[in-house]
């Protein structure tokens, strides 16, 4: 990639990390790939990428010539850790053009590697144009507030159909905080996310307080989880993170999915494509077959027409009294419903509409679990509540689905996740 891979850090809302995740973020990303330029800028003036990397006085040429038309490799100076940054700025102003400016002058820009912004909690000019920018956009949600307000950044870049770019990061979460003697705040977050259609990261970023000290005390300067919190739980989840944004910039934006059984890169360009079938093991990605969705973990596959032959024997599709198009399958985890799942089929028709729902009993078909968890990428009794997505009509042709029919059934998919929630089955 002869331009920079851009991340943005947005949020609308202050207080959820926002510059911690990015500051950090350069500091693992530069540790676990050194030979790689990594740039941070900000466009917020609280100057915590300055006193974090800055070495010796400030460079005299800031964020704010950036905007004034300067080429941004001229900004960068070098700073501690090995990261380049451009320095902050305690006045900015909007220049005379679209935010969509900054994406075109970023891409002609002679600036290699990563290149990470840091934004306000407000949505500006500023953000609006880090977030148009970004090949990837990460949005740290501690609540439901945080939550509620992504949904003008992921609007953003709708817009542009960009919106497979953005993605929640689960943020201060205390694992201890329940919202009942259930549900923790980080499954309520994970589950409101999903529901919402949203990319959520599959890990979270701890609230520590030895952490958030590292950015006070009578030092002007601030520093790093990776030098200064090792101990911490959220050293590991800061290095899952920066492994996650290494594995988007590897693979041009688009993620990379180990199979089930641990065969290579997903081809085709179809985020967490599984490429075996979870009945057999054999490969279908490229035969055809019953495609299956994920709702939680978004992971996506083929079944075999002779496996999904008999897989639901107990059902009765031409007994709907319309033709079924979709099954969707409901898991409700351990701890909500008791301490089993429980697994219940709904039968749609080809708009997506709810035509009949039947419960399965887990305990009389054991290898229906083990094909449930191959299609969701989590053993049974770490589901919480799932929805799995199967065509009941096989696809002749496996990676070859085109944009209108995934268009389709991302439509059929909507459909279906309202139809159960407001029939309180999901």
């Amino acid at each position: 990639m002869s331009r920079p891979f851009v991340i943005t850090v947005a949020s609308e809302k202050g207080g959820v990390g926002k510059t911690t995740i990015a500051t950090n973020l350069a500091v693992y990303l530069k540790a676990l790939r050194e030979d790689l330029p990594v740039t941070i800028a900000s466009f917020d003036n609280h100057f915590s990428v300055d006193q974090m990397f800055a070495l010796g006085a400030l460079p005299v040429n800031s964020i704010a010539t950036l905007l004034e038309g300067s080429a941004p490799a001229e900004l960068v100076a070098m700073g501690q850790y090995g990261v380049q940054f451009i320095a902050s700025s305690r006045r900015m102003a909007a220049p005379p053009h679209p935010p969509a400016w900054l994406r075109r002058t970023l891409h002609a820009a002679d600036l290699e590697g990563l290149l990470i912004l840091d934004t306000r909690p407000i949505l500006d000019w500023f953000t609006e144009a880090a977030v148009l920018a970004a090949d990837l956009v990460l949005v740290p949600v501690k609540d439901r507030a945080a939550l509620v307000n992504a949904a003008a950044l992921r609007q953003i870049l709708a817009e542009v159909e960009g919106a497979d770019r953005i993605w929640l990061v689960p943020s201060l979460v205390d694992p201890r905080a329940r919202l009942n003697t259930e549900v923790r705040v980080h499954e309520f977050l994970d589950y409101a996310a999903r529901e919402r259609d949203y990319q959520v990261l599959d890990f979270y970023i701890s609230k520590s307080p030895k952490v958030e000290g590292l950015a006070s005390g009578f030092s002007s300067s601030i520093r790093p989880v990776l030098t200064h919190a090792r101990n911490t739980a959220v050293h590991g989840q800061l290095k899952q993170l920066a492994e996650f944004v290494l594995d988007r910039f590897d693979t041009g934006g688009v993620i990379r999915t180990v199979s089930s059984h641990g065969a290579g890169a997903t081809p085709g360009g179809y985020p967490r494509l599984v490429l075996e079938c979870p009945i057999c093991g054999r490969h279908s990605a490229s035969d055809g077959g019953h495609f299956y969705f994920d709702l939680r973990s978004r992971r996506r596959g083929f079944i075999h027409p002779a496996c999904f032959e008999g897989l639901f024997d107990d059902l009765n599709p031409d007994g709907a009294g319309s033709p079924v198009d979709l099954i969707a399958l409901t898991i409700d985890g351990p701890g909500l419903v008791g301490p089993e799942c429980r697994l219940t089929a709904h039968l749609c028709d080809a708009t997506g509409e709810l035509l009949g729902s039947e419960e399965i009993e887990l305990r009389q078909q054991q290898k229906l679990g083990g094909w449930l968890a191959m299609m969701t990428g989590r053993p049974l009794e770490a589901a919480y509540r799932e929805l799995i997505l199967i065509n009941r009509e096989a696809s002749p042709s496996g990676l070859h689905l085109g944009a209108d029919a995934d268009r389709d059934f991302a439509r059929k998919r909507r459909r279906v996740a309202r139809e159960l929630r407001h029939a309180g089955l999901f």
